[in-house]
């Protein structure tokens, strides 16, 4: 089991990280000083298989633990979930002291983790991821938040969690397309910060990453929003290929998955790097290959690049009328990027490889 703390600037926290940490949940959080009701909440899809553990080890450690459901999938990441949320929490009876336990992807966490920084002014708040994806990103750095229909992410909070509980074992259960769409925040990470990791997966060709390689992945989010608790600079590199993801999202309707826009988005964005002469095209061709390795789309959705352009400017990372652009300029390496021409994004849209 290994353990990594969080600092930031109300105190810190800790991940848990090692497999069998899911059913230890319930001795950890009382370590932490915690007791009395928690809810788990969780989706019926996950629930079905890593609900029952968690709340037997709850209830060992002499918590009064509930479960509560909510639906499955982005389109239900919504202010009429919470609301639903709301609802719950006060029928199981929730008070100030009651800790919320989310319990699934990152859809869920962000939602059940928004509904736990606003329900009686903030409720303490357990993430346990159960994808790769919620692993590496959504469940480190205390981003809390729900989508509108104009864009993803638009109303959150930050909400900083008692502790993370990343449990490799329950992968296990993870659909193959999940799991490949985890890896295109793994890739991320590599080019972010982590150009032993990238190499390492490079020469894996697509073979499952060890718990080592997970904990590096979730140490590159841990050293980046440490530096930028709140998202005032530096943390923005962690949304290379987001400014073309979440555009793809939105125009798909949020049918498409958070992973495969991502990976898409990062070979977009290293296309645009090298189109603008800011990395050699070895980096390009590097992170192109990865995406097409790992199994995720390298092709920009089929939308229109005039579409795509308009959809960035609903994104949060808008900067007044400048489109923020976070781009590589080596395997390593990322910058920030507020004034790139819009001829120059439609180019790389349009771009067939």
């Amino acid at each position: 089991m290994q353990t990594i703390t969080v600092t930031h600037p109300a105190g810190s926290y800790p991940i848990f990280l090692g497999d069998g940490a899911l059913a230890q949940t319930g001795a950890r959080l009382a370590e932490l000083g915690r007791r009395g009701r928690c809810a788990v909440v969780t989706n019926p899809t996950v629930g079905q298989h890593h609900a029952e553990p968690l709340l037997a080890g709850l209830t060992e450690a002499g918590f009064e633990a509930g479960r509560i459901n909510i639906p499955d999938g982005e389109q239900h990441k919504t202010l009429d979930t919470v609301a639903d949320l709301y609802d719950l929490f006060v029928e199981a009876k929730l008070d100030r002291h009651s800790t919320i336990i989310a319990l699934g992807g990152g859809v869920l966490g962000d939602t059940a983790g928004f509904a736990a920084a606003t329900f009686l002014r903030g409720l303490p708040l357990v993430q346990i991821p159960t994808t790769l994806l919620s692993m590496v990103d959504a469940s480190v750095g205390g981003k809390t938040g729900v989508d509108l229909p104009q864009g993803k992410n638009l109303v959150g909070a930050f909400k900083q969690p008692e502790m993370v509980v990343i449990d490799p074992a329950v992968l296990a259960t993870l659909p193959e397309a999940e799991y490949r769409a985890g890896m295109g925040e793994v890739i991320k990470h590599g080019v972010i910060d982590a150009p032993d990791l990238f190499a390492e997966l490079e020469q894996g060709g697509g073979q499952k990453l060890s718990a080592e390689q997970l904990a590096r992945s979730v140490g590159v989010k841990v050293k980046v929003v440490q530096e930028d608790p709140f998202e005032h600079g530096r943390r923005a590199v962690l949304n290379l290929g987001h400014t073309f993801a979440h555009a793809f999202e939105r125009l798909a309707n949020f049918q498409m998955r958070h992973g495969e826009a991502v990976g898409t988005g990062l070979v977009c964005a290293a296309r645009l790097a090298a189109r603008l002469g800011l990395c050699a095209g070895d980096t390009t061709e590097r992170i192109t290959a990865l995406v097409a390795q790992t199994g995720l789309p390298i092709e920009p959705p089929g939308f229109p690049a005039e579409d795509i352009w308009a959809a960035m400017f609903t994104d949060k990372k808008r900067q007044g009328n400048t489109i923020r652009f976070i781009l590589p300029r080596a395997i390593g390496d990322v910058a920030i990027f507020d004034n790139i021409r819009k001829e120059d994004v439609l180019a790389v849209l349009k771009e067939k490889l």
